[in-house]
């Protein structure tokens, strides 16, 4: 009888997931793993612990009630104003709290998992360029990057951002490599996806990405020009899509959009959200529909800001702003010291730092301590890197893979460093991860170029040691300036990088016998000398002390500061910083006795959504008397209504937008939602809005709206719901007043 001996076709068997490819190092995938898992542990950290981001959540919160304020991300459930944002960011978020529910932890999550596949797709970015080594080292750099852990662990809108341009870039170095357009198109799509998580900041990358495809691609130029065409138009469309959505909707089907004069989402996007941040340049926004801010770029330490005294409002109710919000774990150490406490510590920063935004203004803000202190830890290597990989691979072809992955990255970075240099950042740490990308990058790519010159000898093996020598110096002065935190780390830095250097040297080939395993030994304390500051900010993440901030911070900041009297970011951007726990904030600043009262301040706070009594006595009071209303009650701050919307998704009305300046409603428009029934209740006074952070005063629609009220409508009782009349201390040296709650009918 025969035997049919059955054998399985070829490449049938499959590898394990942590076993490394057959032409990889046995120990490159599980490295790759081993970095993943410790991703995960630093981004999602304290998770549980997490809290709103008090503007940017409200909408979220909204996007789950209805499919309508999911597309168009309305600020409020009622669907009246939108955020002054595209909602790009947000849907991730949405759809996650969809899932799981309304939950902090639920709307950071999304965060954490683009945290993660960007190491994964800068991996495959930078091992197809320069290897699996240099990936391993890029990816390493990466999640050591303080800013980039506090970015993924941050509900903002760059973690999406930052996702999509490494996929735009990896699309492009694909298409690069082949000269086939299905990619570049793929990578226009990339970047109109990260349009609509951050604007017009994503096409920034498009000289990088335009130069690697223009110069290096195997075809003819006028096929790799048709190319770029065709993926401009695509990105372009993408880009352009929620904005033509919303131009063609009749405004009267669609919320109003937030941060213009006009209603216009171009308005938004272009002035409000561009322009304005180039104001200290002499741009104006005024001409745009749009409302207009001043902020501190290039152009020095401008913006509404820089005459507050210590202590003071900075102008009219400067109240909780959205340039805070937590991400996960924020504000442990304000748990323990209390409301006063910590709004002294925002204010005694506020005098350390020069105002918000501290060093963090002017064309030198890229190497001022609280965004190098965070960012810019890897400035020499990466320099060095692209410096070194241009020069050294002249005359090669055109389609020198090496060389074109350093100008990717090299213009990548070049155009942002500007781009932030010359604009406004004004204590929004998090803007700096698209900055850590090209960094960790080059660092990788760099590390492997710079030791192969090594390795072969001659005067280019001179470029690791220097460049291991301008890190590690760049490093421990950097570490120097926070002398009170971890005093021992800049001589330690030091040290290592003095031993990393005299191994290098002492192990160039030809010098002795045992130089192969002293340059490895060499390399490896090079490695540990220019990652170990980074990583010493990077794992304070465990220590509640410091954790991380809603700004995208991780550690110290300030170079004033050290344990124990710290101020996380918050503070040193101005921002209130409130603890977490079951309530927001200390309920009896709040008005847990009774009173609306708020606390005012500057900045944002991270909130747990839930309501005080006073809050809870005042929705049950209008919930049950609205009647017919589309309304529960109108209110005269975004943050006014915040509260109502996180805990319960109420319908409240909130004026202004916000800055406190948009026109909507007009008082026209809001007598009319009075006339027809669908406005009842105005809740006036105290609050933490922001009023007009970007100029403030002046008479704006929400002041004629608010004296209207005053005149037109009929006070309510306190005790008609509970509550008291009595005003609540401020936190700038007053006396905020107690909230009014007034009843509007028709006709008056």
């Amino acid at each position: 009888m025969a035997t049919t001996v059955l054998t399985p076709p070829t490449g049938a068997v499959r590898r394990a997931p942590w076993r490394s490819p057959a032409d990889q190092p046995a120990y490159a995938r599980p490295a790759l793993l081993v970095v993943i898992v410790l991703a995960a542990v630093l981004y999602a950290w304290g998770i549980d612990h997490s809290q709103y981001h008090t503007f940017y959540a409200n909408a979220v919160r909204s996007m789950t009630e209805s499919w309508k304020a999911f597309f168009y991300g309305s600020f409020d459930p009622g669907n009246s104003i939108t955020l002054d944002k595209l909602p790009g960011f947000l849907w991730p978020q949405a759809l996650s709290a969809r899932v799981f529910g309304f939950h902090p932890w639920a709307l950071i999550l999304p965060q954490v998992l683009e945290g993660l596949a960007s190491l994964l797709v800068l991996h495959r970015l930078v091992r197809d360029w320069a290897g699996v080594n240099a990936a391993l080292i890029a990816c390493t750099a990466f999640l050591l990057t303080p800013v980039a852990v506090g970015l993924f662990r941050t509900a903002v809108e760059d973690p999406a951002f930052t996702l999509c341009l490494l996929l735009a870039a990896e699309a492009t170095q694909r298409a690069a490599r082949d000269g086939r357009p299905g990619p570049l198109v793929l990578a226009g799509v990339w970047v109109g996806l990260g349009f609509q998580a951050k604007m017009l900041e994503a096409w920034a990358v498009l000289p990088a990405l335009t130069l690697v495809y223009l110069l290096s691609a195997p075809i003819t130029l006028r096929r790799r020009l048709a190319h770029l065409g065709v993926s401009a138009v695509v990105m372009t469309a993408v880009s352009a899509s929620w904005m033509l959505a919303v131009t063609l909707t009749p405004a009267g089907d669609r919320p109003y959009v937030d941060g213009t004069t006009n209603n216009s989402a171009f308005s938004m996007v272009v002035g409000y959200n561009f322009l304005n941040r180039f104001s200290s340049l002499g741009i104006s926004a005024a001409s745009t529909g749009s409302v207009s801010a001043t902020q501190g770029g290039g152009g020095g330490r401008g913006g509404p800001w820089q005459g507050a005294a210590p202590g003071q409002a900075a102008g009219p109710g400067l109240g909780a702003g959205r340039t805070g919000g937590t991400g996960v774990g924020g504000g442990a150490q304000y748990r323990r010291t209390g409301t006063r406490d910590a709004l002294g510590a925002g204010t005694n920063a506020l005098r350390r730092t020069g105002g918000r935004g501290g060093d963090q203004n002017g064309w030198s803000k890229m190497f001022g301590t609280s965004l190098a202190s965070q960012t810019g830890w890897l400035y020499p290597i990466a320099a060095v890197a692209v410096v070194c990989g241009l020069l050294w691979r002249r005359g090669r072809p055109r389609t020198d893979r090496t060389r074109s992955g350093f100008l990717l990255w090299g213009t990548w970075l070049t155009t942002y460093f500007l781009v932030f240099s010359a604009g406004s950042v004004a204590g929004h740490t998090y803007y700096m991860g698209v900055i850590a990308v090209p960094l960790a990058a080059l660092t990788g790519g760099g590390v492997a170029l710079l030791w192969r010159a090594h390795r072969a000898g001659g005067r280019r093996a001179w470029a690791l040691p220097g460049a291991v020598a301008a890190t590690a110096a760049w490093s421990a002065y950097l570490a120097g300036q926070f002398p009170s935190f971890l005093p021992w780390l800049a001589p330690a830095v030091g040290v290592l990088g003095l031993g990393a250097v005299v191994l290098l040297v002492w192990a160039r080939p030809g010098r002795t016998p045992s130089g192969g395993r002293l340059a490895l030994a060499g390399l490896a304390a090079s490695l540990t000398a220019v990652l170990l500051a980074p990583s010493a900010w990077a794992v304070q993440v465990f220590n509640p002390s410091y954790s991380s901030s809603g700004m995208g911070a991780v550690g110290p900041s300030a170079p004033d500061r050290g344990h124990g009297s710290v101020v996380s970011a918050a503070g040193r951007t101005g921002r209130t910083a409130w603890g977490g726990g079951a309530t927001r904030g200390t309920r009896a600043a709040r008005g847990g006795t009774g009173a609306f009262g708020g606390v005012g301040g500057f900045g944002g706070f991270g909130v747990q959504g839930g309501l005080t009594a006073a809050e809870r006595k005042v929705l049950d009071y209008t919930t049950a008397h609205r009647g017919s209303a589309a309304y529960v009650f109108a209110t005269t701050s975004w943050s006014g209504a915040s509260p109502y919307i996180l805990a319960t998704g109420a319908h409240v009305l909130p004026l202004g937008g916000f800055s406190g300046r948009v026109p909507f409603p007009t008082e026209a428009q809001f007598r009319e939602l009075v006339d027809t029934g669908k406005v009842r209740y105005v809740l006036l006074g105290g609050g933490r809005g922001t009023g007009a952070p970007f100029g403030g005063g002046g008479t704006t629609a929400t002041a004629r709206i608010t004296d209207w009220v005053r005149s037109a409508c009929t006070p309510v009782p306190a005790s008609a719901y509970g509550g008291t009349d009595s005003a609540v201390p401020g936190t700038a040296g007053g006396a905020a007043a107690a909230r009014t709650l007034y009843r509007c009918t028709p006709g008056h």
